[in-house]
């Protein structure tokens, strides 16, 4: 079954528009009223093709998005389901799946996730047990399995990206993981908020240069002085807004409400001009909570101005502080040309530098196919798999020079040689194994801001060896948890990990 959606985005004539709808932790009452009312006005405009419904934003709760968006299905405006790791398990994002392609929502963007916040007594225990390219990988597999029973019901994935990474290894880890996520089915994509028109254009010119050929949508979100101010402070992960550009809005809406609101209206045509213009299939229009008046003002507008795209160009200038872009600057357009910056990273500091090259050379040398050591290592680990005393006195070992050298977890499913030789388990909060999520700052941490994304820190790792690249390599099966405790060397040399030949998504799905 085909969607509204879905045959707007494959129609490349189409220009899509999309809102966000955020309810609120109550089951009825004005918050979801105007929520439906907002999907309702978006049905009678007509020039929408869906709305996007949150899933538990900033990892508080919330109204489920299926819910709400069966009932905005049934009333004929078709929907976009967001879709997070962070409060089931494996199991219970697969049995949602199912209920969602049951329930005919197959428009599903796929997310990581905010972190945990609170709920019921307290602090939300995060999950985190698959990523984002985990995600799609099983949306892909419950697909394939649909086709194979003759189901038309399929689910159509998107998945989202930040082109506003402040550094050059966290913009590189950032795309790195999107052509992954393309890989592991996304069929679209939406980026996260900002407001700097070069980066929206290195998005573009990024799609050129890696090969992803899906459709992007832009984030064009109606900015008051509230939602300025938390996002220019980094409280909302993935978010970018200049301290300049909060100024202006500030003195905007201190002068006249009313001036302020429609210089919001006037900003968010300019911008969504702006990447119509640069080549972005639609925009996703969000910070309208209460009245669809003011997203049909804006794209009303929008229609009045997009020819004049490339004059608002110089509104849109609000790089940070040291920001680094991927391509040379174009001084005639503000934008830039198709000339790559060569990498500037200097690298880690020399502790880390040590500590990469002995886990490489201790990698390459032990636990590599290809080492003169490995059917030995194999042959005896064969041997201490028959002996209980054999196999408790290496774990042990296995332990003590883990914990001491990664902070190891004994998940019994070693990752670190996918992250630059660091440890998801114990380094990421989330357990990410296929790249940053969207909430790192400056190469800060989204949950632990006084220290360094994993991912950052991967990449400056893997340039000691020229290596970066291998993070935008083939995606990085899910932890399997029934090794957990387990010796990961044994597991590595007895092909019983992620890595081993036997290893077959679909037949783990089965049950086989």
């Amino acid at each position: 079954m085909t969607t509204q959606f879905q045959k707007d985005i494959r129609n490349p004539e189409k220009f899509i528009i999309t809102m966000e709808l955020v309810p609120k932790a109550e089951s009825s009452g004005r918050s979801i009223d105007a929520v439906l009312e907002l999907a309702e006005g978006a049905r009678k405009d007509g020039r929408l093709s869906a709305v996007t419904i949150t899933d538990n934003p900033g990892g508080n709760p919330s109204l489920s998005p299926d819910v709400l968006g069966s009932e905005i299905l049934h009333n004929n405006m078709d929907v976009i389901i967001h879709f997070t790791c962070r409060d089931m398990n494996r199991a219970g994002m697969e049995s949602r799946a199912l209920q969602l392609m049951r329930m005919g929502m197959t428009n599903i963007l796929a997310l990581t996730g905010d972190y945990s916040g609170k709920g019921f007594g307290g602090q939300s225990a995060p999950v985190f047990d698959l990523d984002s390219t985990h995600l799609l990988s099983l949306f892909s597999a419950l697909n394939e399995k649909s086709i194979k029973k003759g189901n038309s019901s399929l689910i159509f994935p998107g998945c989202a990206v930040s082109p506003f990474k402040w550094t050059e290894a966290e913009a590189y880890a950032q795309y790195f993981k999107l052509c992954k996520k393309t890989s592991s089915g996304a069929k679209f994509m939406i980026t996260q908020l900002g407001y700097d028109a070069r980066k929206f254009e290195e998005l573009i010119r990024i799609q050129k240069l890696f090969q992803i050929n899906i459709p992007v949508i832009a984030s064009i979100y109606m900015l008051t002085p509230r939602s300025a101010k938390v996002m220019n402070s980094g409280k909302v992960p993935g978010a970018v807004v200049h301290s300049d550009l909060l100024d202006i809005i500030k003195k905007e809406w201190a002068e006249n409400k009313r001036n302020g609101y429609f210089a919001a209206i006037e900003r968010a045509a300019k911008l969504a001009a702006i990447v119509k213009g640069l080549g972005y299939r639609g925009i996703h229009i969000g910070g309208v909570h209460r009245n669809f008046i003011t997203v049909k003002r804006m794209i009303d507008r929008l229609g009045e101005i997009e020819d004049q795209w490339r004059s608002f160009l110089p509104e849109f200038d609000y790089p940070m502080d040291d920001q680094d872009y991927l391509f040379e600057k174009d001084p005639s357009t503000g934008l830039s040309m198709d000339q790559t910056v060569p990498q500037q990273t200097s690298g880690p500091g020399v502790c880390h530098q040590f500590h990469f090259r002995l886990m490489h050379g201790l990698h390459q040398l032990f636990f590599s196919r290809a080492s003169f050591l490995a059917d030995f290592n194999k042959n005896l680990c064969q041997w201490i798999d028959k002996s209980r005393p054999a196999t408790f006195g290496l774990k042990c070992m296995e332990d003590a020079f883990k914990k001491l050298l990664l902070s190891c977890q004994s998940c019994g499913d070693c990752g670190i040689q996918h992250a630059g030789f660091l440890c998801p388990e114990s380094k990421c909060p989330k357990h990410t194994r296929n790249g940053p999520c969207g909430g790192s700052r400056n190469g800060r941490c989204e949950v632990y801001p006084d220290k360094n994304c994993l991912w950052f820190m991967a990449y400056l790792r893997l340039s000691i060896l020229g290596s970066t690249g291998e993070m935008a390599g083939e995606w990085v099966p899910p932890r399997m948890w029934e090794l957990n405790k387990t010796s990961s060397w044994m597991n590595f040399h007895l092909k019983r990990d992620h890595q081993g030949a036997s290893f077959n998504l679909q037949n783990r799905m089965d049950g086989s």
